[in-house]
C-alpha cells in the first residue's frame, strides 16, 4: 500500500464513496430532483426528508471526525476561499434551472447512465465540458469579474459564526443541527416505516465523512499533494473526462474514483433490483434536442475541449487531436439512440433514423481528408494555431445566440 502512488490511493477512495453513492440512489432512492418531484406532484415526502438523514449524518460525523483530527476542515476549499452570497444564489438559480431542463443534476445523470439510460452520457459529457469553461475556460475571466475570488482570513461557516457570536464550541453547533435535520426526516410517519431508505440516507451521509477522512490522511501523507474534498459532480466531472482524453493531462484522482464509483455503484444497485435496462428515447423530437443541443456546445467537443486542455499546458497540437475525441463521447449514445428510432418514413438502406448510406460517405470523405487536415495543422505554429481555434469558437457562439434568437 505504502508503494502505490497517491493519486491512485486517492481514486480508491473516490472509488469507495462513489459506490456507496451510486447504491444509495438506486437502492434507496436517493435523487434531488426526484425528492422535489414526488414531494411536489405526488404527495410523498420520503424522499426529501430522506435528505435531513443525509444532513444530519453528514454533518455530525464530518464535526466528529475533525474533533478528532481525522479531518483538516481549514484545508477545504471551502475554508480557503471567502464565501461570495451573490455567486451561491446566481450560481444556486442557474444549476437549479438547468437541472429542471435536462431532468437531472449531474449526480443523477450518472446514476441513471449507469442504470442503462444512454441519452443520461449526453447531460454527463455537456455538464463536465461546460463545468470547466466557467472553472477554467474562456468563461473563467468573466465569472470571477461577476464574482470575484479572494482568500479566506480564517476558517468559515456557521460552526465559526456561531463560536464567534454566541460561544457555542463548533461540536455543539453541528450537534445541534444534525439532530435537527434528522428529527425533521423523522417526523415523517412513511420514512419511519420505510428501513432501507433510511438505511441508505445513513450509508450516504457516511461516505461525505469518509471521503473527507480518507483525502484528510492522502493530504497529510503526500505533504499536500492530495487535497481535502467531499464527493461533488461538476467539475468532477470534468476531470474525468480529461483523464479519459489524455492521461497526461490529469491523472487519477479523487474526482475520478469518485465518479466511475457512482457508476459502478448505479449499475450495481439497478441490476440488484431488476432496474437495469437500456434506454435511449421514446420521442424523436426529445432526442433530438438533446443531441442537438450537444452538438452545439462543442462541434464534436473540440472547440471547448482545446481551450480548456490549453489551460493544462497541454501541448496545442495534442489539444486539437485529444479533444476530437470528445466527440466520440458525445456521437456514440447518440448513434445508438437513433438507430433505435422507429421512423415511418425513412430513405433506403437506413436503420432507424441512420442512413447507411450517407453515414459510409460522411466516413469515406473523413478517411480522404483527415490526413491532409492534421498535415496542415503540423505546419501551422502553435501560436497561430490557437488564435485559429480562438477565431472559430467566438464564430460557434455567435452562431448559438443567432438561433437562441431565432434569426
Amino acid at each position: 500500500m505504502a508503494d502505490l502512488p497517491f493519486g491512485l490511493l486517492a481514486a480508491l477512495v473516490g472509488l469507495i464513496g462513489g459506490l456507496a453513492l451510486g447504491l444509495a440512489a438506486r437502492l434507496g432512492q436517493f435523487c434531488t430532483l426526484g425528492a422535489i418531484e414526488t414531494a411536489v406532484y405526488g404527495d410523498d415526502q420520503r424522499r426529501l426528508r430522506l435528505w435531513g438523514i443525509v444532513v444530519g449524518v453528514a454533518i455530525f460525523g464530518t464535526q466528529l471526525a475533525a474533533r478528532q483530527g481525522l479531518i483538516d476542515l481549514p484545508q477545504t476549499m471551502y475554508h480557503q476561499f471567502a464565501w461570495n452570497p451573490l455567486s451561491s444564489i446566481f450560481g444556486g438559480l442557474l444549476f437549479g434551472y438547468g437541472m429542471a431542463m435536462a431532468g437531472n443534476c449531474g449526480f443523477g445523470a450518472l446514476v441513471r447512465f449507469g442504470g442503462g439510460v444512454l441519452r443520461s452520457l449526453v447531460v454527463v459529457v455537456v455538464m463536465g465540458l461546460f463545468g470547466f469553461i466557467a472553472l477554467s475556460g474562456p468563461l473563467a475571466e468573466l465569472r470571477i469579474a461577476l464574482f470575484p475570488q479572494r482568500l479566506a482570513a480564517g476558517p468559515q461557516g456557521i460552526t465559526e459564526t456561531a463560536q464567534r457570536l454566541i460561544g457555542l464550541s463548533p461540536m455543539l453547533t453541528a450537534s445541534l443541527i444534525g439532530l435537527a435535520a434528522v428529527i425533521w426526516a423523522l417526523a415523517y410517519a412513511p420514512l419511519r416505516q420505510s428501513p432501507r431508505m433510511l438505511f441508505w440516507g445513513a450509508v450516504a451521509g457516511l461516505s461525505v465523512v469518509w471521503a473527507f477522512v480518507g483525502t484528510t490522511w492522502l493530504n497529510i501523507n503526500s505533504f499536500g499533494e492530495v487535497g481535502v474534498e467531499g464527493p461533488s459532480f461538476t467539475a468532477p466531472i470534468g476531470r474525468t473526462l480529461i483523464y479519459l482524453m489524455t492521461s497526461t493531462a490529469g491523472g487519477l484522482t479523487f474526482s475520478v474514483g469518485s465518479v466511475a464509483g457512482v457508476l459502478l455503484g448505479a449499475l450495481a444497485g439497478s441490476t440488484l433490483r431488476g432496474l437495469f435496462r437500456w434506454e435511449a428515447c421514446e420521442d424523436p423530437r426529445e432526442l433530438g434536442r438533446q443531441v442537438g443541443g450537444a452538438a452545439l456546445m462543442g462541434i464534436g467537443g473540440g472547440s471547448f475541449g482545446v481551450p480548456t486542455m490549453s489551460l493544462f499546458n497541454v501541448p496545442i497540437h495534442r489539444a486539437v487531436a485529444t479533444a476530437a475525441g470528445f466527440g466520440v463521447i458525445i456521437a456514440v449514445p447518440s448513434v445508438i439512440g437513433f438507430l433505435l428510432v422507429d421512423m415511418e418514413t425513412a430513405p433506403p438502406f437506413s436503420i432507424g433514423a441512420v442512413n447507411l448510406v450517407a453515414f459510409g460517405l460522411v466516413i469515406a470523405m473523413t478517411l480522404i481528408t483527415a490526413p491532409y487536415g492534421a498535415a496542415l495543422a503540423h505546419r501551422i505554429n502553435a501560436k497561430r494555431l490557437k488564435r485559429i481555434f480562438g477565431f472559430f469558437l467566438i464564430l460557434v457562439a455567435l452562431n448559438m445566440l443567432r438561433k437562441v434568437a431565432g434569426l
